[in-house]
């Protein structure tokens, strides 16, 4: 009699039900540094977007950090360096965080999807941003939620409504809540405001600086915050 084949394992993580073959939670051991999941995450296949991706941008700042900030996923720049943010929409973070008083050192960035998803442009060598699909975000949680583990942020800042809606509830309203503490077990402190990236799409000049000082506004919430210790504070001396 022919043996049958033994059924892939499942397994039960804080966020879903996954298979054992190179998923997240089969990937991250008991104890990791943020260095040890960066390096496991890179064999991840937990979703088919590493098929897409160059390579898995994983999250980026010190284990000290006292403000996490997520974005949806890493970008065309972003996919070809390896790195958070640092494409135009990541400059442009820079830029208002400096201008809102916030040390980058404090922060700590990461997206919810690790692979950068994207279709090709009809013409010309231009890879099209696509948004991930719930399955692919949920794929992708473990990864993010051992950061959470490991950094314990005071703040959790979600930029735009597909970071904010994995993290708050499908049904979180980024337009209706933005700059607003929520309460949350993720965090102290967490908040919602717009990704940068949609104030670059601004029609023109005009919209652009009035949406970049409504974010920068925003994350000087963030910085007033820090500057004023509260009992919500597990870090607090």
């Amino acid at each position: 009699m022919a043996r049958q084949k033994k059924k892939p394992e499942k397994v039960k993580s804080a966020s879903s039900v996954v298979t054992r073959s190179g998923t997240a939670s089969e990937l991250i051991t008991p104890h990791a540094t943020l260095d040890d999941l960066k390096v496991a995450a890179r064999s991840c296949r937990a979703c088919d977007l590493w098929k897409l991706g160059t390579q898995t941008v994983f999250g980026e700042g010190s284990a000290k950090a006292r403000i996490m900030l997520i974005g949806e996923q890493p970008g065309d720049q972003e996919d070809r360096m390896g790195r958070p943010f640092v494409g135009p929409a990541g400059r442009l973070l820079d830029l208002a965080l400096t201008a809102a008083g916030i040390d980058r050192s404090e922060v700590y960035v990461t997206n919810v999807v690790k692979h950068f998803k994207w279709s090709p442009a009809e013409r010309g060598k231009r890879r099209i941003h696509k948004k991930p699909r719930y399955s692919e975000i949920r794929a992708c949680r473990p990864w993010l939620d051992a950061e959470l583990e490991i950094v314990k942020p005071r703040v959790l800042v979600c930029l735009g409504a597909s970071s904010a809606q994995s993290l708050l509830g499908r049904d979180f309203r980024v337009t209706q809540r933005r700059g607003q503490f929520v309460d949350s077990t993720l965090a102290p402190y967490v908040m919602a405001t717009v990704h940068p990236s949609s104030i670059l799409r601004a029609q023109d000049e005009d919209s652009r600086h009035v949406q970049m000082e409504a974010f920068i506004s925003d994350l000087k919430k963030v910085a007033e915050l820090l500057r004023s210790p509260s009992p919500k504070d597990k870090r607090a001396a």
